[in-house]
C-alpha cells in the first residue's frame, strides 16, 4: 500500500498539471485575441491610408484635367 506520502504527491502532480494546461489554454486564448485584434486595426488603418491615397490620386487626376 502507498503511503500518504506519496498519495498527496500524485495528487499535487495531476492537479499541477490540470491547472498548468488550464492556465496555458486561457494565456494563449488572450494572446491570440489581442493578436488578432492589433492585426485588425492595422488593417483598419492600411484600408483608411489606401482610400486616402486613392482619393489623392482622383483629385490630382481632376485638377489636371
Amino acid at each position: 500500500m502507498r503511503n500518504p506520502s506519496n498519495r498527496w504527491g500524485y495528487i499535487r502532480i495531476i492537479t499541477g498539471t490540470i491547472v498548468g494546461g488550464v492556465l496555458g489554454f486561457y494565456v494563449m486564448h488572450r494572446v491570440e485575441a489581442s493578436y488578432k485584434e492589433k492585426m485588425n486595426e492595422r488593417l483598419r488603418i492600411y484600408e483608411a491610408e489606401l482610400k486616402r491615397k486613392k482619393q489623392e490620386r482622383l483629385n490630382e487626376f481632376e485638377e489636371s484635367s
